[in-house]
């Protein structure tokens, strides 16, 4: 099983984790990355949406599908979209199963706090893999200047700690930390045994994740303290592009070896 291999590596070795909501992307990255997620950032990012709030389930299965044929040796983790799951515990655990029957992905991933503790627990007692999400969630954000750091005084750093504990407790497999100081998320691994992976978080998480868009630099306006650029992509499409533009004006594409 697939999440029992990303444990057991996890003993070795830090995990990789991206994004991929594409096949074509997922191929590339099938012998790199330990975890691919399907998140609904596909919504800001692929989409142009103002959040994440607007993905629908259906959005999440076809991308998921595309990724899963894409990529077969990475653990693929697909988000459940704002609205599928929070709400009613039968109805998280039937859109979970949709998610997974329809994808043949390995786990979801769900947005955790005080109130979903219980659809947490309902879904692991239903023998369905959870990746829980703490610190800045993400749908709870109508727009990206609510996107904020979490956990910055005592009081809210000890309700995460507390938190990540009970997802622990609850079956959880993963939970990931997204824009928690690096003092908290020490202290929340330290305090859990399950696979932590860090966003803006600590370098003492079993692993990273990043968005592969953001980590390519392919939105050029996106500079949160956290990434780390390894590419910029946005100039290399734009060059690309203009070179493309020229040899069409000077009719040196097609050329002839672009022809029969």
């Amino acid at each position: 099983m697939k999440i029992s291999k990303v444990l057991k590596l996890a003993k070795s070795q830090k995990i990789s984790c991206l994004t991929s909501y594409s096949y074509n992307i997922a191929k590339l990255l099938n012998d790199i990355c330990d975890i691919i997620l399907v998140g609904d950032s596909l919504g800001m990012v692929l989409y142009g949406m103002e959040n994440t709030r607007q993905v629908t389930l259906q959005m999440m299965i076809d991308h998921g599908k595309a990724v899963v044929k894409g990529a077969k040796s990475p653990l693929i983790v697909v988000d459940m979209p704002f609205g599928t799951y929070e709400k009613c515990k039968n109805q998280a655990l039937e859109n979970a199963k949709k998610i997974i029957s329809q994808t043949n992905c390995d786990a979801v991933k769900i947005e955790i706090n005080e109130d979903i503790l219980p659809i947490l627990h309902h879904l692991c007692k239903n023998n369905i893999a959870v990746m829980g999400h703490i610190g800045l969630l993400p749908q709870k954000c109508l727009e990206s200047k609510q996107f904020q750091y979490q956990g910055k005084d005592d009081n809210s750093a000890q309700k995460l700690i507390e938190l990540a504990k009970k997802i622990e407790e609850f079956g959880a497999f993963s939970v990931v930390i997204e824009a928690v100081p690096k003092k908290v998320a020490d202290q929340i691994c330290q305090s859990i045994k399950i696979l932590t992976i860090g966003i803006g978080a600590s370098v003492n998480c079993d692993g990273q994740i990043l968005v592969s868009d953001d980590m390519l630099g392919i939105n050029e306006n996106f500079k949160p303290k956290f990434l780390k650029r390894y590419f910029d992509m946005a100039k290399n499409i734009r060059q690309s592009a203009k070179n493309y533009k020229k040899d069409i004006i000077s009719q040196t594409f097609p050329g002839q070896d672009n022809m029969l």
